[in-house]
């Protein structure tokens, strides 16, 4: 009798598995713009942007990701949800990276270092948190960060996240950031900026000498 009862109770698990995915799937399945212009679902896809040259994959999994690199604090707070249902995605991993003050990116182009970069996994209410510095800038691009989500050891995400000219031009105006030329691109003149981030912009708030930037990113599950 035992054994049949853990089979049964085994086989309920197996059933209750299944009915989830499938909820997913239907989910997943109700989205789109439809959805969105109804009202039935108020959140939206975030905008897939390209990668760029300098991801680096296993990167330490760690919130402060400086490595005492100068610049302006920027704390980001990053909110995972299920675009099919605006609920929040708990366990996904978050993956940024972007170029320091100076504007050189760790790991590449001869350099051995891993400032700027790192993953940190989302709480029960979908959330990942870092405490970085304000991007610098490079030639040919508006500032920005690098972002990836993981989910289930697939990428269900590749964006970008942006800042609001007017605030960089105050945070660039201070050191270490002014010892610089001024930058060479802005919003309106970045290619990958045009298309579609004004749906990425980090929404930000100042805390102390630095600045919070938070963003829901909105993905599928699959």
């Amino acid at each position: 009798m035992e054994k049949r009862l853990s089979r049964r109770n085994s086989l309920i698990a197996l059933a209750g598995l299944a009915a989830a995915a499938a909820g997913w799937r239907a989910e997943e399945a109700e989205a789109g713009p439809a959805a969105v212009a109804s009202g039935a679902v108020s959140c939206v896809l975030t905008p897939e942007m390209t990668e760029g040259p300098y991801y680096l994959p296993d990167e330490a999994v760690r919130r402060n990701i400086t490595e005492g690199r100068p610049g302006t604090p920027l704390a980001l707070r990053l909110t995972v949800v299920s675009v099919a249902s605006c609920k929040p995605i708990a366990s996904a991993k978050v993956d940024v990276w972007h170029a320091d003050a100076s504007g050189i990116y760790s790991g590449v182009q001869g350099d051995t270092g891993t400032f700027m970069r790192g993953i940190q996994p989302t709480n029960a209410h979908g959330v990942a948190l870092f405490d970085t510095v304000y991007p610098g800038w490079y030639t040919g691009r508006t500032v920005h960060i690098h972002v990836k989500v993981h989910l289930g050891g697939n990428v269900v995400h590749t964006g970008q996240l942006f800042f609001p000219d007017a605030l960089t031009d105050a945070v660039y105006a201070k050191s270490p950031y002014s010892n610089r030329p001024s930058r060479d691109t802005r919003n309106a003149a970045d290619s990958i900026f045009r298309n579609g981030g004004s749906r990425s912009m980090l929404r930000i708030s100042r805390r102390g000498s630095g600045y919070v930037g938070a963003i829901t990113l909105g993905v599928h599950r699959s």
